[in-house]
């Protein structure tokens, strides 16, 4: 990292790192320019960074890293040639530096001036990715989910501790000042003791229709695409955003969108691993190649007599509680709803608002890649001053594979009896050897991921 000096800013980014801010200030995000974005979050101390898969969700992180201040985006790894060229034109046009390309991300982590590896593709790819990673000796910030399954998560647990890397998962949430405000007054007593927490997702997809063998086009590594995954052919409607809706390389809404708020309501709840998990569901709208459910219903048990359901709905976007997506926590004396920004609202027993915090920073709804720009700022924060060991993290590995894993059993159910008995110690499924086999997957012979 390049040093310089600049105490009011690393002062200000300490306090929002710690979560004071959240506890202080309120909303203080209100809309404002990329020049300001620079003035307000950050200090002048520069990590360099590397940006892998950066199609869609990868090309906004990638953008929103070189925003901000205090780290440069040095490397760019893509397997469709396409994509890493559109990001390294936009990042020279921010940062006034031009990323180095680097298609195969393997040979970016041998470089010794990269402090962090930011992961954002496919599902498949997340947890091997982040290995190599974090035995490069790098840093890491991990989209959600943390895996494709549960032994991966695991995993990452395991190799975090072994390594001693920062690993921080993109469920950003957990950085946002209102948010964490809304769980302090949770965890307080606002709304009495929590006891069931509601989550959905909603959004009016297409199909995808049937895919047809193709030859893989000359922009396209579909080799190294694949990594881990047992080869397949390559197919028309695959790549890039349809791998979302096969078990191979996705897994399914539930935990494309439904981690960040099955995420919320775990911290909400202070609960850890289930009871029982029951899904029903499936492809109910398109009759195309979809293999994860379009429509979806997961509940989750704890033993503290709390619950968490999950309401993923892929072909129909009507809003729920008047929001595409989102969290209310029922408790015993009221109920507090967060929808998809920043903001909150709380209700007594007779439904009537008792309190109403806003933040006028814009979630975009129908953005698929980047609904929360001016706000995410605030995790890649915290992540910063967690290296440097000025802070703790928001969302640590162990935090983020409880919650993936809820998401995770729910698919896991879905795909076999409909219910699972788990193990409320550490989320194990009990006495079910079909659903077991669901706990992992197979590899693409030496592409096995290690410790």
């Amino acid at each position: 990292m390049d040093k310089q000096q600049n105490n009011s800013r690393r002062d200000f980014v300490k306090k929002a790192a710690l979560g004071s801010a959240a506890l202080t200030f309120g909303g203080i995000l209100p809309s404002f320019s990329a020049r300001s974005y620079k003035s307000i979050v950050g200090s002048n101390e520069r990590f360099n960074m590397g940006v892998m898969g950066v199609n869609s969700r990868g090309l906004a992180l990638a953008s929103n890293f070189a925003k901000q201040p205090n780290c440069v985006v040095r490397y760019v790894s893509d397997v469709d040639q396409r994509a890493a060229d559109k990001c390294i034109t936009r990042l020279e046009t921010i940062q006034k530096f031009k990323p180095v390309a680097q298609p195969d991300f393997r040979k970016a982590l041998e470089k010794k001036d990269l402090d962090v590896m930011v992961i954002a593709t496919p599902d498949h790819w997340h947890a091997p990715a982040a290995l190599l990673a974090m035995q490069a000796g790098k840093n890491v910030y991990l989209e959600k989910p943390c895996s494709h399954n549960p032994k991966e998560g695991e995993m990452l647990v395991a190799a975090q501790k072994k390594y001693g890397k920062i690993l921080q998962m993109g469920n950003q949430r957990r950085s946002w000042p209102n948010v964490a405000q809304a769980i302090h007054e949770i965890h307080n007593g606002v709304i009495g003791r929590p006891y069931f927490a509601k989550t959905w997702y909603t959004n009016s997809r297409k199909p995808i229709g049937v895919g047809k063998p193709a030859a893989v086009p000359a922009w396209l590594n579909f080799d190294l695409w694949q990594g881990p995954a047992p080869r397949r052919s390559y197919k028309d409607n695959l790549i890039h955003y349809n791998w979302h809706w096969f078990w191979h390389w996705g897994t399914g809404e539930a935990l494309n969108n439904g981690t960040h708020m099955v995420d919320l309501a775990r911290w909400g709840l202070q609960v850890d691993y289930p009871t029982k998990v029951q899904s029903s569901g499936g492809t109910f709208a398109f009759s195309d190649d979809w293999e994860t459910p379009d429509t979806q219903m997961i509940a989750l048990e704890f033993a503290n007599k709390s619950m968490i359901t999950w309401e993923g709905r892929s072909a129909n976007g009507k809003f729920n509680e008047g929001a595409s997506v989102g969290v209310i926590f029922y408790g015993e004396k009221g109920t507090l709803q967060i929808n998809g920004g920043n903001s909150y609202s709380i209700y007594g027993l007779d439904d009537k608002l008792i309190k109403e915090v806003k933040d006028n920073t814009e979630f975009k709804a129908g953005d698929l890649s980047n609904p929360t720009e001016k706000l995410d700022g605030y995790h890649f924060q915290n992540m910063f001053e967690a290296i440097k060991g000025n802070a703790t993290l928001h969302s640590d590995i162990q935090e983020g594979y409880k919650s993936t894993l809820l998401v995770q059993l729910g698919n896991i159910a879905q795909r076999t009896s409909g219910m699972l008995i788990t193990d409320p110690a550490n989320g194990h499924i009990r006495s079910d050897a079909a659903a077991m086999k669901l706990w992992t997957r197979s590899y693409e012979k030496g592409w096995e991921p290690r410790i």
